[in-house]
């Protein structure tokens, strides 16, 4: 049974020679159409072997956080430990994942009168590493507002694109030791 959309896009196709790429794309737009969905234009060979590392981050991201743990208990510090993975040269979105390492916050006390939300603090420091690429608490510029400099956070770039570890609850010393831990296992792998 021929559909009217079928027809008017052959139509357009002999009649304008388009590339056998573009006759691909309008096929996939119309099958999107017809069943409601979205279409999607089909990568090039980097952004798949970009999408092949994302899909392989949560594996990567597990023993990188694991180590995390591993390496903050054996310093005697808790907190919150988090490791990200964005495609490319520079972050346009990221992949992550956390996980806390005895304690999620901690409570007001006489040095601190609000406590602290060590997941935040956590994810401040990404997010000035994800501005940046460089450790967190580098003073390469002034902070922003939502960044307040502190350090603990690394970072570098990988075989495909930005690796970040991040972790809160030490001495920063301390924190830079634990996110290098997880960095590490994040560099080898992706």
């Amino acid at each position: 049974m021929k559909h009217p959309f079928n027809t008017a896009i052959i139509a357009v196709l002999r009649k304008c020679a388009l590339s056998f790429k573009a006759a691909a794309f309008l096929a996939m737009v119309h099958s999107a159409v017809a069943q409601n969905q979205p279409a999607t234009i089909p990568a090039g060979p980097e952004a798949r072997s970009a999408d092949a590392v994302a899909a392989r981050f949560d594996e990567v991201a597990d023993k990188a956080l694991q180590a995390m743990k591993q390496r903050a208990e054996e310093l005697h510090i808790q907190g919150v430990a988090l490791v990200a993975y964005s495609p490319g040269d520079t972050v346009q979105g990221w992949s992550s994942k956390m996980v806390v390492v005895g304690r999620l916050s901690t409570a007001p006390s006489g040095t601190d009168s609000k406590g602290s939300n060590l997941l935040g603090i956590a994810y401040t420091k990404a997010a000035e590493m994800a501005d940046t690429l460089q450790d967190s608490g580098s003073h390469i510029r002034p902070p922003k507002t939502g960044e307040y400099g502190w350090q603990g956070g690394a970072v570098a770039k990988g075989k495909t694109g930005i690796l970040i570890a991040a972790f809160s609850g030490g001495a920063s010393a301390d924190d830079l030791r634990v996110s290098k831990t997880g960095l590490a296992i994040l560099a080898d792998k992706l």
